[in-house]
C-alpha cells in the first residue's frame, strides 16, 4: 500500500489496486485478507491496515490510524479459526505521539494474539522512529509478542530488542545481497570490489552457513560478474548473518548478559566510540544502557 500508493485507491471499504501490467482491478478488504490468510494456513496473520509512508503528516495520517482500528474489528470478525492462527493488530499513528497513543489504547481493548508497530522505518528521522518504537512498547501488554514491521539493519535490530521489540522483518538482507553486499559483524563486505579478487577466506570464518562453507569470497567475486547464482550465496549468508545475530541476543537474554552483548555488539561495529549513532546512544541509554 506505500510501494503501490500511485497504484491503488483507499477507501472504507478495503484498498483498490490497478494492476501496472493491463490496468485489472483487484479490491483487498479486511475479509478478504483473512480469507486469504486463513486459507494458507499462516501461523502470524495481519490485520489489513491502511498504512502512510512515515514521512506523511497532516489529517491522512489521523484518517488512516482510525480506519486501521475499524478494520481491526473486520478482521477479528472475519477470522474463522482463531484457536489455530495468530491474528496480530498493526498500530498505526505514524510519528504523532497523540495519535499513536490513541491507537495503542483502542487495539489493546481487542483480544488479539500479539501486536505489531506499523508505519515505521520509512525514511524518517532516526530520533523520532526509536521515540515512537518506545512510546509503542511501554504501552504495548507485556505478556504478548511485539513485533515491529520493516526493520532489519543489525544496529537497529539490537537497539530495539532493547526497547522491548520481540520480532522483526525486513527486505533488507536479501536486497543488499544482490547488490554484493555482505552482512558481517564490523557492517559489511562490498564482495564486487577488486579487494576481493584474490581474497580465498569465506565472507566470515566464524559463520557456518553453506556460502562460507563452501566458497571463498575471491569465488563470489569473480562469480558476480557473469552469474546471478551470487546473489542466492549472499543471501544464503545474510539471511544465516540476521538468524545467528537474533539467536545470540536471546541467548544473552536468558543468560542475564544482554547489556553486555550490547556493548560488545557496538564495539565490533563500529570503530570507536565516537562513531556511535547518537539517537541509538541515546535510546539505550533510555532503558539504562550506557555504552563504555
Amino acid at each position: 500500500m506505500v510501494s503501490l500508493v500511485e497504484l491503488s485507491e483507499v477507501t472504507e471499504e478495503g484498498v483498490l489496486f490497478r494492476s501496472p501490467y493491463d490496468g485489472k482491478e483487484i479490491l483487498l478488504t479486511p475479509e478478504k485478507s483473512i480469507e486469504i490468510q486463513n486459507a494458507l494456513g499462516s501461523d502470524i496473520m495481519m490485520q489489513l491496515d491502511d498504512v502512510v509512508s512515515s514521512t506523511v503528516s497532516g489529517p491522512r495520517v489521523e484518517e488512516a490510524t482510525l480506519r486501521s482500528i475499524r478494520w481491526l474489528d473486520r478482521c477479528i470478525t472475519a477470522h474463522r479459526t482463531p484457536d489455530k492462527q495468530n491474528l496480530f493488530a498493526i498500530i498505526q499513528g505514524g510519528l504523532d505521539p497523540t495519535l499513536r497513543t490513541k491507537c495503542l489504547e483502542e487495539m489493546t481493548k481487542r483480544e488479539v494474539p500479539g501486536f505489531a508497530i506499523g508505519g515505521l522505518s520509512g525514511g524518517e528521522a532516526k530520533d523520532h522512529f526509536w521515540r515512537m518504537v518506545a512510546l509503542s512498547t511501554g504501552r504495548l501488554p507485556r505478556d504478548k509478542p511485539r513485533y515491529l514491521m520493516g526493520v532489519g539493519y543489525a544496529t537497529d535490530l539490537v537497539v530495539c530488542v532493547a526497547l522491548g521489540c520481540d520480532m522483526f522483518d525486513c527486505v533488507f538482507p536479501t536486497r543488499t545481497a544482490r547488490f554484493g553486499s555482505a552482512l558481517i559483524p564490523a557492517g559489511s563486505l562490498q564482495l564486487k570490489n577488486k579487494q576481493y579478487a584474490t581474497d580465498l577466506r569465506p565472507i566470515d570464518e566464524n559463520c557456518g552457513c553453506p556460502t562460507c562453507q563452501r566458497y571463498s569470497r575471491a569465488f563470489l567475486h569473480a562469480l558476480f560478474r557473469h552469474d546471478t547464482a551470487a546473489m542466492h550465496h549472499v543471501t544464503v549468508h545474510n539471511i544465516a548473518y540476521q538468524l545467528n545475530l537474533m539467536h545470540s541476543i536471546r541467548e544473552s537474554i536468558i543468560k542475564q548478559r544482554f547489556p553486555q552483548f550490547v556493548q560488545d555488539f557496538m564495539k565490533t561495529m563500529y570503530s570507536n566510540r565516537e562513531s556511535y549513532p547518537q539517537w541509538a546512544t541515546e535510546a539505550l541509554a533510555s532503558v539504562g544502557i550506557a555504552l563504555e
